[in-house]
């Protein structure tokens, strides 16, 4: 059933967890999403929101490492904006889930071309959608609601320039607030006209209208097992599938990939970690230096590393026409060795995908890797009021500062 834009306030207002799998997508995204927010409370960006609200700063700090999770079809990330709205308000589950789903929705009807054109689409869907759980989260009706909606669109774009910088991040942050300052002015009485939601939408891009009916989180969230962008988790992958080799041996690399796959990936010769999370080249060479990256990968050191940019050097990219989405077709990656020898690895979908979904041990592994094996139990067994109180602690948010 397809539907207006603006009469995705009335869908959000009923949902309700249909089932086991809503309830274990709400934990596994609630669980990521803390973690990966714990394990960056030491970066810089957490520094800079220092005094700012929690929706903002929750969700910045979520999502800098960049190892937060994926919705595919809409190339956005969800549950960094929907979590932190959502515990930011003090909603739980079922604000998530249908936040979440009107985040899915709204980004999968603006497409690829949205995302193509240079738009950050977790930004551009987010706002709207992060209104929709901090409204639910303050008790708002169908028709209150959809003005917390429309009172977000003014913030609800985002640019893919800001890859490889502290802005990537920071946008996410602003989309988040946004959200919820809407809600709070909504809730307080402030009119806005939610025709503004399908104009706002057919600007950014979007056409027709947005698919009501299917599961509350359409084809499902993509977990990520590595800390950088999504486009590079199944290249990193299939670098790890070639057989083990002395990386001084490497004479040459070629990277044969649809031209989709490389959207956002615009640092060819990175210089920071940053930069890093966002490089084809410099992936590769971390899956063949370190074999499994990590967040020690994508430092400023570690991108500097001589070995790392000799081997960025080699790295040639084929690029194949064509494609949609940034796992269109496969990618395959050939090595050779000084020796003469040639290795090849190709791979379609990268571990943690909804098609091939992390298991209970990769999950707790990544969460062991952000906090610590210590704390990994308590954040494994989070419910959504102990996570609201674990994030004021580690980031405590400036509550005389709004969103």
């Amino acid at each position: 059933m397809t539907a207006h834009v603006g009469d995705l306030a009335g869908w959000a207002c009923e949902v309700r967890p249909a089932g086991p799998a809503d309830e274990e997508l709400a934990r596994r995204a609630l669980v990521d999403t803390v973690a990966v927010t714990l394990a960056a409370v030491d970066d810089p960006v957490a520094g800079f929101t220092t005094g700012a609200g929690a929706a903002l700063r929750w969700a910045a700090v979520g999502h800098v490492l960049d190892f937060d999770d994926v919705h595919l079809p809409s190339t956005s990330h969800v549950s960094v904006v929907c979590t932190a709205a959502t515990l930011a308000c003090g909603g739980g589950a079922r604000e998530y889930l249908a936040a979440a789903g009107v985040m899915a929705r709204l980004g999968t009807a603006l497409g690829w071309d949205h995302y193509r054109s240079g738009w950050h689409a977790t930004c551009t869907a987010g706002a709207p959608a992060a209104a929709v759980a901090a409204g639910l989260s303050l008790g708002l009706d169908a028709g209150r609601l959809a003005q917390a909606m429309a009172l977000a669109v003014p913030a609800a774009g985002g640019v893919q320039r800001a890859f490889g910088t502290a802005a990537k991040s920071l946008q996410v942050g602003f989309a988040a607030a946004a959200g919820v300052r809407a809600a709070h002015l909504a809730a307080a009485g402030a009119s806005a006209d939610p025709a503004a939601l399908d104009h706002w939408f057919r600007l950014v891009g979007g056409a027709g209208e947005v698919q009501l009916d299917g599961p509350l989180v359409p084809d499902g969230l993509a977990i990520k097992l590595h800390p950088c962008c999504y486009a590079l988790q199944r290249p990193i992958s299939a670098a790890r599938a070639l057989p083990q080799a002395a990386v001084g041996d490497v004479s040459r690399i070629r990277v044969r990939t649809p031209a989709a796959a490389l959207q956002p990936l615009i640092h060819a010769a990175p210089r920071t970690g940053l930069e890093g999370k966002f490089s084809l080249q410099y992936a590769v060479a971390a899956a063949l230096l370190d074999g499994f990256p990590g967040a020690g990968s994508f430092t400023d050191a570690a991108v500097t590393r001589p070995e790392a940019q000799r081997l960025v050097g080699l790295v040639e990219v084929e690029e194949q026409p064509g494609g949609a989405g940034i796992l269109d077709g496969d990618v395959q990656i050939v090595r050779e060795l000084a020796d003469g020898s040639v290795d090849e690895a190709r791979l379609d979908l990268p571990d943690g995908h909804p098609l091939r979904p992390p298991t209970e041990d990769d999950l707790a592994r990544k969460v062991a890797d952000c906090v610590g094996a210590d704390r990994a139990a308590d954040v494994l067994g989070l419910d959504w009021p102990e996570a609201a109180r674990m994030l004021r602690r580690a980031l405590p948010d400036g509550a005389a500062v709004p969103d």
